[in-house]
């Protein structure tokens, strides 16, 4: 995957239609194999914070989408910084009847594989 602006843009608006469809496969498929995430919310799941590979990024997603009827993510913006080549992606997260800001910070390797991410919730906002 070429890694420009205009294509890290488009690759987070993918990001997005990909969560909304919850397609955890397409979400996957940007993953290095040995990618590490980190995320307050994976404790609920996975028992910790930090989760390795895309194996533990799956199982924990598949049980995290099993409890949340409605999810839609609404992009706020994007950044590119070329040089640490880290995409951070902001949105609106509505979660069955909470929605709140959310950020997610992404990093990639230079084939294009992302290696590392971590996602970052904020204030209850007004529902979309």
């Amino acid at each position: 995957m070429p890694m420009t602006y205009e294509s890290m843009m488009a690759f987070a608006e993918r990001w997005i239609a990909h969560w909304n469809a919850r397609d955890i496969e397409a979400v996957l498929a940007a993953f290095a194999d040995d990618a590490q995430f980190t995320s307050p919310l994976a404790r609920q799941f996975a028992g910790r914070s930090v989760l390795r590979g895309k194996g533990e990024l799956r199982d924990y997603w598949q049980k995290a989408l099993a409890r949340v009827s409605v999810l839609e993510f609404t992009l706020d913006h994007a950044s590119w910084d070329e040089r640490r080549r880290e995409l951070t992606v902001v949105c609106q997260a509505r979660l069955d009847g909470d929605c709140k800001r959310a950020c997610e910070v992404m990093q990639f390797d230079e084939t294009g594989r992302q290696i590392r991410g971590e996602a970052f919730y904020g204030a209850a906002v007004a529902s979309l």
